[in-house]
């Protein structure tokens, strides 16, 4: 019993040092432009894709699993057909009921779409996929003529990316899990970064017959906040970076991709 209750105060003591230190990360980013402070993700969810979003589409929610971008209340306020596209089946089946129309178990680098969606969203995914050449394409094969993929990507050129790519996934995990408990479950997940810089999604994009038609850069991330001195060498970085190489120093960014529709249906 007194070793559980020791267990328990050692607990509660790590997580108010963790708190403590978020809480002078965050006090610290009050010192920079507005630009090095958005949150990506964020920003993704409230700002960039609602941009987007209006009555009557047909929206492809790939890699959304059991977290769709769309509740049941907002989808039916859009009077949308939403389905949800994802390689997790068991993810697919615990999403909230009524978030999905219909539901695809596959491989997005291996999936072929039918051309009848307005809008695919596909959250933080990319950079999950060995292949991102084959899931663009994919992506191009759900779209029709006309239609927007709205993307966010974590960036391969950030230091959490690096260090994601080098620690083993076993070591990763715990650590994740240790700092951000809420997390286990949600991330910590196999990535590999495939060409997932503004740099080469743009060059993917021109190959692939997209447009970009809009695009968002992002140079803040909480991945070492629970640190301060770690987030304060960071932090610096990030903008000695962003200065030499500009948005390719960017640690998330959000890409509209604009499916062209074919000069003959014009």
């Amino acid at each position: 019993m007194m070793f559980s209750i020791h267990i328990l105060e050692r607990g509660c003591m790590f997580r108010s040092v963790i708190n403590s230190q978020r809480r002078l990360s965050l006090n610290f980013d009050k010192l920079f432009p507005k630009q090095y402070t958005v949150d990506g993700n964020s920003d993704f969810l409230t700002s960039f894709v609602p941009a987007y979003l209006k009555k009557g589409l047909i929206i492809y929610d790939v890699g959304g699993g059991k977290n769709p971008y769309l509740t049941k209340e907002k989808k039916d306020l859009l009077s949308c057909l939403v389905v949800g596209l994802d390689i997790d089946k068991k993810g697919l089946n615990s999403a909230p009921e009524g978030s999905y129309d219909k539901i695809i178990c596959a491989d997005i680098t291996k999936y072929s779409g039918n051309c009848n969606a307005d809008i695919v969203i596909c959250q933080a995914l990319l950079e999950h996929v060995k292949d991102i050449k084959k899931a663009v394409l994919s992506i191009y094969s759900i779209l029709k003529p006309g239609g927007v993929a709205l993307v966010f990507v974590p960036s391969k050129n950030s230091v959490f990316a690096r260090l994601n790519i080098l620690i083993p996934q076993k070591i990763k995990k715990r650590i994740l899990y240790a700092i951000y408990p809420k997390s286990k479950g949600e991330k910590g997940f196999v990535a590999f970064y495939d060409q997932c810089t503004p740099f080469h999604m743009r060059k993917l994009c021109k190959d692939n017959d997209f447009s970009i038609i809009a695009e968002r850069f992002y140079y803040k991330s909480s991945y070492f906040s629970f640190f301060f001195p770690a987030y304060f060498v960071w932090r610096l970085w990030v903008i000695l970076f962003h200065f030499f190489v500009k948005e390719q120093a960017a640690e998330t960014f959000s890409m509209a991709l604009y499916k062209k529709v074919p000069k003959d249906i014009i």
